[in-house]
């Protein structure tokens, strides 16, 4: 199996890696995103250490329980050959309605099949209140036409 773009990247194809990448995670599909890494995968996310693409579905499926409503931005950072880093923010609300967004840096290892086989992410997240949410297209990719994360005053 292969997910294009593949290594070795151009600014091109680091570009429509990182917005791939956010498509899937904008489907909320635990087992459709950890397709996207390799078997073995390693993560450290948070305060999390995570080995295994069944770990990573098993992650997944439990932030997307509790973070209803997510929407997530991303933005190539740098890359090089094989590896990536990409900005990035979401929002999401917790069932009592509390509305949250939270900010963060990935730095991605790509295998030449293209699946993420590392993946480092550090995260910072905060309350807001409703009217100061500003990802809000309908559920799923984000609109071609919705501004990007460089738009956005943070």
């Amino acid at each position: 199996m292969s997910r294009a773009p593949l290594p070795p990247f151009t600014w091109k194809a680091a570009t429509e890696k990182v917005r791939a990448i956010e498509d899937s995670w904008n489907t909320r599909e635990p087992a459709l995103v950890a397709l996207g890494y390799t078997i073995d995968g390693f993560w450290r996310s948070r305060t999390d250490s995570l080995s295994g693409r069944a770990a990573i579905e098993a992650f997944l499926t439990r932030k997307w329980a509790k973070q209803l409503e997510y929407r997530h931005i991303s933005e190539l950072w740098a890359f090089t050959d094989n590896r990536i880093a990409a900005r990035f923010a979401y929002e999401y609300h917790d069932v009592n309605g509390n509305c949250y967004r939270a900010y963060g840096n990935e730095n991605w290892e790509i295998d030449p099949d293209g699946l993420i086989r590392r993946r480092i992410a550090c995260i910072n997240g905060h309350p807001i209140a409703e009217p100061d949410r500003m990802f809000l297209w309908p559920l799923g990719r984000r609109p071609d036409d919705h501004p990007d994360l460089s738009d956005f005053d943070f």
